[in-house]
């Protein structure tokens, strides 16, 4: 029996198992979680430990259930356990979890991320999104013979250490955009502009000139909340960065296979030089990936220079769920579903916030979006760090409370699966009215 849709109104909502073994796991876990975002230290209290997934839902170990939209903070855009994905990866787990040795789907996932990502021609496997975009710098620096690397403040690109300087996602929620650990060496290759600002990269391209390797970039940021680029902004980059020689690089970790099959670089009509993947590409099973030219990607060891390794690359596990899920994007139509449910929940997130007279202001690219409180559209970090995050700790109790499970930082975008339903998207949109009345009273 398929879970169902829950009722809106849950008073009497108490987490006292996830609260022991949230104890439990701080005894021996860091902070009690495995990654930082987990401990709700944006929104405050205690998260909930979860015991099971299907489909658009989540269920905690204290019995309730809830709407998801985080999606494993990405990955799950078909919903959890999809049949297609789940087959997959159960028989390939019968053949074996991890060879050490070269296998064949290795090389038909290649094929399909190939055909489908305007950058790419050749791509290398890795277990995770830092290691893809460590290694996209490194390659970056190796193919350009220089040393330096411009990104946008906010935008988060793993716990590289050049990279961990105004950071996004969870270094923007504990506070803490340049960590501890960071020495000055790492971090003095490392240029910032503010996003949105294709001036500010000219100006600095200038000012290093022949000294910058790649404009590294999210080209719809996902990590300080949605925020799109404005019209014209990649189109600029790609000008400036061809005009100095410079790697342009696409961080579509989120946003590849998520906002377009071809990821944003297919929706915006923009080809960067190089591009890292995650999430979706691994079908919920850890994988990420970066591509580029054959020219560039034949730089990497064992083809060229460039060395670059991995025990699990490639893992049997992770490229099975990850074609699996390709396919069935690919097959089906998942896009078209998504962009009529992802516009229904923005705007009915958006009514209900006018309908609280609260500052705000949604912004959605496909199926990824953010209620911003925000007096005005977000175009940039700062903009970002204005939003009323005290009011969104308390919306984000009052939902979840209701049964929806919304990413717990104003600086993290959403993410609408497959699997949601009208009904969900509807209780949404009824149990934000209700959670608003109440966070802003």
């Amino acid at each position: 029996m398929s879970p169902s849709t829950p009722a809106v109104s849950r008073p009497d909502f108490r987490l006292p198992k996830s609260h022991e073994a949230f104890a439990r796991a701080n005894r021996v876990i860091p902070g009690g979680v495995n990654s930082p975002a987990r401990a709700f230290g944006a929104v405050g209290g205690e998260p909930p430990f979860m015991a099971k997934a299907e489909g658009a839902y989540l269920f905690d170990i204290d019995g309730h259930q809830y709407i998801d939209y985080i999606g494993s903070w990405g990955p799950m855009i078909l919903g959890h356990g999809h049949p297609h994905v789940r087959e997959a990866a159960a028989r390939a787990l019968e053949l074996g979890t991890s060879f050490g040795a070269p296998t064949v789907r290795e090389a038909e996932i290649a094929e399909a991320v190939a055909a489908a990502v305007p950058s790419i021609e050749k791509v290398r496997f890795v277990s995770s999104g830092t290691e893809a975009t460590m290694s996209a710098i490194r390659l970056a620096r190796g193919a350009t013979g220089r040393d330096k690397v411009i990104k946008m403040a906010g935008h988060y690109h793993g716990h590289v250490d050049a990279l961990l300087i105004q950071a996004g996602s969870a270094a923007t929620t504990l506070g803490t955009p340049n960590s501890p650990g960071v020495t000055a060496g790492a971090a003095k290759d490392t240029l910032l502009c503010p996003f949105n600002d294709a001036d500010a990269v000219a100006a600095l391209l200038e000012q290093h000139r022949g000294e910058v390797a790649a404009v590294l970039l999210e080209p719809i940021a996902g990590n300080m909340g949605l925020v799109p680029p404005g019209p014209g902004y990649l189109e600029a980059l790609r000008a400036l960065t061809e005009r100095h020689g410079v790697l342009l690089v696409f961080d579509e970790v989120m946003t590849g296979f998520r906002v377009a099959y071809g990821g944003a670089q297919a929706l915006y009509g923009v080809t960067p030089d190089m591009t890292t993947l995650g999430k979706i590409v691994g079908g919920g099973l850890p994988a990420a990936a970066y591509g580029s030219s054959a020219k560039v990607m034949d730089r990497v060891s064992p083809a060229g220079p460039v060395f670059q390794a991995g025990t699990l690359s490639g893992n049997p596990l992770a490229m099975a769920a990850g074609l699996a899920t390709l396919e069935t994007l690919r097959e089906g139509h998942a896009y078209e579903r998504l962009e009529a449910l992802s516009a229904r929940l923005a705007e009915g997130l958006g009514r209900a916030a006018r309908d609280a007279k609260v500052p705000h202001v949604v912004q959605r690219v496909g199926s990824m979006l953010t209620l911003f409180f925000h007096d005005g559209p977000v175009r940039n970090y700062d903009d970002a760090r204005r939003s009323d995050t005290a009011l969104f700790a308390r919306f984000f109790w009052e939902m979840l409370a209701r049964g929806v499970y919304l990413p717990c930082s104003q600086f993290e975008a959403a993410f609408v699966s497959a699997a949601h339903t009208e009904a969900d998207i509807d209780h949404t949109i009824d149990a934000a009215r209700e959670a608003l009345a109440a966070a802003a009273g």
